[in-house]
């Protein structure tokens, strides 16, 4: 009986244990559902969060990658070829003597004269100051009108192309056509020019004012001022029209993997943007030639007269102020700036031969020394012939283009393989 007892405990202990696990299971197995829906859940969240983080990548470095519109090329194209003009107006209005015959300045332009007490007005204002009392007494107002009308021609075509600028500028950008890097560029070309403006007044009123005391004196804009406002007018240049290269002409690559070809190429390269450098600085140089007359000192060529280097090429006191001041000098140091940016541009088409440049580099690289040749040339011309208005406007204008192909050149070989 006890034995009995003691077995029907011990099975019903079992039966109660076995329950309890069954229990367990079936609340395990209710539960597991909800668990793997859960999971599910958040799996499928996190999937379309992560394709939504793509498809944003994806379409910001789309938009990153997009060229700029093409219309924003042709503008700043457009604004180079102004500054062009406007270089070539500038060199031909120093050529004139035209450039001090306008003795006021106004922001938005000066009112032309349209009748003839206007213009008689006008005459009597220019009566008053250096150029007229020194050197021009006995012009006529029929030519006073001339070199007025050049000088006119000249601000006016720069204040159009403020207005070039400007204003479809403004429109770019608050249409969004302008990407981050363009912007910055363009707010540097927009202070470029505002400067441009004012150093043109800036040298004008160097001419006006009262210097000029002896009669042996040439009433004349100051030649520092007069280079500053032909190399921030160069340096405008450059930039338009590098960027509307960028833009609208976007530059190759040359076909090659290789790297001791690569390597070659960058030193080209280099070599190519060291002759720009001296191409710029000669045509600076030119500036100080203009300011001073220096063209009209030593019509001769190779030599200087009779000697390389003439006795008084360092007459003035101290020594480095011939170098800006001294118009024999001045005329030396163009000299040899010209045959020394000649010599090196040919050198580096000699070199150009050797190396693996892309299509329209190899043209750009034939443009160029082509040109160099053809503006010494000029240069030469110009010398001899006693700097004739028609020769010396051909020669200034010839810088610009050389700067031109080199320019060209240098944005043919920016890309490089991957």
């Amino acid at each position: 009986m006890l034995h009995l007892s003691r077995l029907c405990g011990v099975r019903a202990y079992t039966l109660v244990k076995n329950s309890t696990c069954l229990h367990k299971q079936i609340a395990t197995q209710q539960r597991k559902p909800f668990s793997s829906l859960w999971q599910k859940f958040v799996e499928q969240e996190q999937s379309t969060l992560l394709q939504n983080a793509k498809t944003t990548a994806k379409t910001v470095a789309k938009a990153s990658s997009k060229p700029t519109d093409k219309k924003v090329g042709y503008w700043l194209l457009g604004c180079s070829g102004m500054v062009f003009v406007a270089v070539v107006l500038g060199g031909v209005t120093r050529l004139t003597e035209s450039g001090l015959s306008m003795v006021t300045w106004k922001l938005l332009g000066e009112k032309m004269p349209r009748t003839e007490e206007q213009w008689v007005a006008e005459f009597e204002k220019y009566k008053q100051f250096p150029e007229y009392k020194i050197k021009n007494h006995d012009i006529t107002l029929s030519e006073f009108k001339h070199i007025w009308h050049m000088e006119y021609g000249h601000r006016m075509w720069g204040r159009l192309i403020g207005a070039a600028f400007f204003l479809p500028a403004t429109y770019f950008w608050m249409r969004g056509h302008f990407k981050p890097a363009l912007k910055n560029r363009i707010m540097v070309f927009g202070g470029l020019l505002a400067a441009q403006g004012l150093m043109g007044w800036y040298m004008v009123k160097s001419g006006l004012e009262d210097r000029f005391q002896g009669a042996s004196d040439v009433p004349r804009v100051s030649q520092y001022r007069l280079a500053a406002h032909l190399a921030l007018a160069l340096a405008l240049y450059a930039g338009l029209f590098r960027s509307a290269l960028h833009i609208l002409w976007p530059a190759e690559a040359i076909p090659t993997k290789d790297k001791a070809i690569i390597n070659a190429f960058k030193k080209f390269r280099m070599f190519a943007h060291s002759t720009k450098g001296l191409v710029f600085f000669t045509a600076v140089s030119g500036a100080f030639v203009a300011g001073l007359d220096a063209g009209l000192v030593y019509n001769s060529f190779p030599k200087m007269g009779d000697k390389w280097v003439p006795e008084d090429a360092f007459a003035m006191s101290p020594r480095i102020s011939n170098f800006t001041e001294n118009p024999t000098t001045v005329q030396l140091d163009h000299r040899i700036l010209g045959i020394t940016s000649l010599t090196l541009i040919s050198a580096l088409w000699l070199v150009s031969r050797k190396r693996m440049l892309p299509p329209r580099a190899r043209k750009a690289v034939n443009a160029y020394v082509a040109m160099a040749w053809l503006q010494v040339a000029l240069g030469i011309t110009t010398l001899l012939t006693y700097v004739p208005v028609s020769i010396a406007s051909l020669h200034q204008s010839g810088s610009l283009i050389l700067f031109t192909k080199a320019l060209w050149l240098t944005h043919e070989m920016k890309r490089l393989p991957k």
